[in-house]
Protein backbone atom coordinates (compact mmCIF):
# COMPACT_ATOMS: atom_id res chain seq x y z
CA UNK A 1 0.00 0.00 0.00
CA UNK A 2 1.38 3.51 -1.13
CA UNK A 3 2.18 5.63 1.90
CA UNK A 4 1.38 9.43 1.82
CA UNK A 5 2.89 11.60 4.66
CA UNK A 6 -0.21 14.75 4.64
CA UNK A 7 1.63 17.91 6.04
CA UNK A 8 -0.31 19.00 9.07
CA UNK A 9 0.76 22.37 9.88
CA UNK A 10 -2.60 24.43 10.68
CA UNK A 11 -3.07 25.97 7.52
CA UNK A 12 -4.62 23.03 5.37
CA UNK A 13 -7.50 21.41 5.10
CA UNK A 14 -6.57 17.94 5.85
CA UNK A 15 -9.54 16.61 5.68
CA UNK A 16 -10.86 16.28 2.33
CA UNK A 17 -7.51 15.74 0.65
CA UNK A 18 -6.63 12.46 3.39
CA UNK A 19 -10.30 11.10 2.35
CA UNK A 20 -9.62 11.50 -1.30
CA UNK A 21 -6.23 9.64 -0.96
CA UNK A 22 -7.90 6.91 1.05
CA UNK A 23 -9.94 6.21 -1.03
CA UNK A 24 -8.09 5.68 -3.93
CA UNK A 25 -6.09 2.94 -1.31
CA UNK A 26 -3.55 5.26 0.01
CA UNK A 27 -2.16 4.70 3.42
CA UNK A 28 -2.19 8.49 4.86
CA UNK A 29 0.06 9.53 7.63
CA UNK A 30 -0.46 12.83 8.62
CA UNK A 31 3.30 14.73 9.63
CA UNK A 32 4.08 17.94 11.56
CA UNK A 33 7.82 17.83 12.12
CA UNK A 34 11.30 17.72 10.57
CA UNK A 35 11.70 13.50 11.20
CA UNK A 36 8.13 13.46 9.98
CA UNK A 37 9.02 14.74 6.78
CA UNK A 38 12.57 13.25 6.02
CA UNK A 39 10.66 10.00 6.88
CA UNK A 40 8.60 10.39 4.42
CA UNK A 41 7.95 8.77 0.80
CA UNK A 42 6.20 11.29 -0.85
CA UNK A 43 4.83 14.68 0.99
CA UNK A 44 1.74 16.40 0.06
CA UNK A 45 1.95 20.37 0.99
CA UNK A 46 -1.78 21.45 0.98
CA UNK A 47 -2.76 24.81 2.10
CA UNK A 48 -6.31 27.26 2.57
CA UNK A 49 -5.90 31.14 3.80
CA UNK A 50 -2.98 33.56 3.50
CA UNK A 51 0.41 33.05 2.42
CA UNK A 52 2.01 34.70 5.49
CA UNK A 53 0.23 32.61 7.84
CA UNK A 54 1.08 29.48 6.26
CA UNK A 55 4.88 30.64 6.01
CA UNK A 56 4.89 31.77 9.66
CA UNK A 57 3.35 28.32 11.03
CA UNK A 58 5.86 26.20 8.61
CA UNK A 59 8.57 27.90 10.48
CA UNK A 60 6.69 27.65 13.74
CA UNK A 61 7.28 24.36 13.83
CA UNK A 62 10.67 24.23 12.14
CA UNK A 63 9.77 22.94 8.63
CA UNK A 64 11.10 25.32 6.12
CA UNK A 65 14.31 23.54 5.89
CA UNK A 66 13.26 20.12 5.65
CA UNK A 67 10.39 21.28 2.91
CA UNK A 68 13.01 22.92 0.77
CA UNK A 69 15.61 19.90 1.24
CA UNK A 70 12.92 16.91 0.43
CA UNK A 71 14.31 15.08 -2.43
CA UNK A 72 11.27 13.10 -3.16
CA UNK A 73 7.57 13.58 -4.51
CA UNK A 74 5.80 16.73 -3.36
CA UNK A 75 2.74 17.94 -4.10
CA UNK A 76 1.68 21.48 -3.25
CA UNK A 77 -2.00 22.43 -3.70
CA UNK A 78 -3.99 25.25 -4.08
CA UNK A 79 -1.86 27.44 -1.79
CA UNK A 80 0.87 24.97 -1.08
CA UNK A 81 1.51 25.31 -5.18
CA UNK A 82 1.89 29.19 -4.16
CA UNK A 83 4.75 28.45 -1.38
CA UNK A 84 6.53 26.67 -3.51
CA UNK A 85 7.39 30.12 -5.14
CA UNK A 86 10.25 32.63 -4.59
CA UNK A 87 7.96 35.48 -3.17
CA UNK A 88 4.13 36.82 -2.98
CA UNK A 89 2.55 40.16 -3.67
CA UNK A 90 0.25 38.83 -0.33
CA UNK A 91 1.90 40.82 2.36
CA UNK A 92 4.98 41.12 0.74
CA UNK A 93 5.61 37.37 2.19
CA UNK A 94 8.58 35.54 1.37
CA UNK A 95 7.93 31.15 0.24
CA UNK A 96 9.46 28.28 -0.24
CA UNK A 97 11.81 29.46 -2.97
CA UNK A 98 11.41 25.73 -4.92
CA UNK A 99 10.34 27.52 -8.02
CA UNK A 100 11.16 30.97 -9.43
CA UNK A 101 8.98 33.64 -9.57
CA UNK A 102 6.57 36.17 -7.55
CA UNK A 103 2.71 35.22 -6.78
CA UNK A 104 0.56 38.11 -7.86
CA UNK A 105 -2.98 39.56 -7.13
CA UNK A 106 -5.15 37.55 -9.21
CA UNK A 107 -6.78 40.87 -11.45
CA UNK A 108 -9.11 38.60 -14.02
CA UNK A 109 -10.72 41.94 -15.19
CA UNK A 110 -13.97 43.55 -14.73
CA UNK A 111 -16.01 40.68 -15.99
CA UNK A 112 -15.02 38.09 -13.60
CA UNK A 113 -14.87 38.04 -9.93
CA UNK A 114 -11.98 37.19 -7.60
CA UNK A 115 -11.43 35.22 -6.06
CA UNK A 116 -11.98 32.60 -9.13
CA UNK A 117 -14.07 30.35 -7.45
CA UNK A 118 -15.42 27.07 -9.03
CA UNK A 119 -15.17 24.82 -12.36
CA UNK A 120 -12.44 25.81 -15.17
CA UNK A 121 -11.34 23.24 -18.28
CA UNK A 122 -7.41 22.29 -18.14
CA UNK A 123 -5.53 22.89 -21.31
CA UNK A 124 -2.02 20.51 -21.09
CA UNK A 125 1.01 22.57 -22.26
CA UNK A 126 3.37 19.79 -21.44
CA UNK A 127 3.35 15.90 -20.77
CA UNK A 128 4.31 14.69 -17.48
CA UNK A 129 3.82 11.44 -15.30
CA UNK A 130 1.52 13.23 -12.68
CA UNK A 131 -0.70 14.20 -15.53
CA UNK A 132 -0.66 10.77 -17.22
CA UNK A 133 -4.58 10.09 -18.40
CA UNK A 134 -5.59 13.41 -18.00
CA UNK A 135 -6.90 15.09 -21.12
CA UNK A 136 -7.19 18.09 -22.12
CA UNK A 137 -10.23 20.37 -21.46
CA UNK A 138 -10.71 18.46 -18.37
CA UNK A 139 -12.95 20.29 -15.52
CA UNK A 140 -11.01 21.06 -12.41
CA UNK A 141 -12.04 23.28 -8.66
CA UNK A 142 -10.57 26.14 -8.38
CA UNK A 143 -10.85 28.44 -5.46
CA UNK A 144 -8.15 31.20 -5.10
CA UNK A 145 -7.33 34.78 -5.21
CA UNK A 146 -3.75 35.04 -6.20
CA UNK A 147 -2.04 33.33 -8.97
CA UNK A 148 1.48 32.06 -10.12
CA UNK A 149 3.79 32.86 -12.56
CA UNK A 150 3.28 31.90 -15.86
CA UNK A 151 6.64 29.76 -17.48
CA UNK A 152 8.57 26.95 -18.40
CA UNK A 153 7.29 25.24 -15.11
CA UNK A 154 3.40 25.45 -16.28
CA UNK A 155 2.39 21.89 -16.97
CA UNK A 156 -0.72 22.78 -17.58
CA UNK A 157 -2.79 26.31 -17.26
CA UNK A 158 -7.03 27.46 -16.77
CA UNK A 159 -7.99 30.64 -17.94
CA UNK A 160 -9.57 33.01 -16.01
CA UNK A 161 -9.05 36.46 -17.85
CA UNK A 162 -5.93 35.40 -18.52
CA UNK A 163 -3.42 32.52 -18.14
CA UNK A 164 -3.58 30.54 -14.62
CA UNK A 165 -0.53 28.20 -14.24
CA UNK A 166 -2.77 25.52 -13.06
CA UNK A 167 -0.31 22.53 -12.30
CA UNK A 168 3.62 23.30 -12.41
CA UNK A 169 6.69 20.99 -11.76
CA UNK A 170 10.46 22.03 -10.96
CA UNK A 171 12.62 18.49 -10.70
CA UNK A 172 10.40 16.39 -7.86
CA UNK A 173 8.47 19.55 -6.94
CA UNK A 174 5.03 19.30 -8.58
CA UNK A 175 1.82 22.31 -7.70
CA UNK A 176 -1.69 22.10 -8.00
CA UNK A 177 -3.29 25.52 -7.67
CA UNK A 178 -6.71 23.63 -8.06
CA UNK A 179 -8.25 21.22 -5.47
CA UNK A 180 -7.46 17.61 -7.07
CA UNK A 181 -9.77 15.99 -4.14
CA UNK A 182 -12.40 18.20 -5.38
CA UNK A 183 -12.01 18.24 -8.99
CA UNK A 184 -14.21 14.53 -9.97
CA UNK A 185 -11.86 11.93 -12.56
CA UNK A 186 -9.25 14.34 -13.52
CA UNK A 187 -8.36 15.10 -9.68
CA UNK A 188 -8.22 11.58 -8.92
CA UNK A 189 -6.49 10.87 -11.71
CA UNK A 190 -3.92 12.94 -10.61
CA UNK A 191 -3.88 12.13 -6.94
CA UNK A 192 -3.10 8.51 -8.15
CA UNK A 193 -0.61 9.31 -10.52
CA UNK A 194 1.57 11.14 -7.52
CA UNK A 195 1.08 7.89 -5.25
CA UNK A 196 2.86 5.88 -8.33
CA UNK A 197 5.51 8.35 -8.60
CA UNK A 198 8.92 6.50 -8.05
CA UNK A 199 9.88 7.71 -4.55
Amino acid sequence: MTEVALLAYGAGNLASVRFALERLGARVRPVSTAAGIAEAERLILPGVGQAGYAMGRLAALGLIQPIRTFERPLLGICLGQQLLFETSEEGETPLLGLLPGRVGRLEPGDSLTVPHMGWSRLAIRQPDPLLDGVTDGEWAYFVHGYVCPDGPATLASADYGGPVPAVVRSNNRWGCQFHPERSASAGARILKNFMELAA
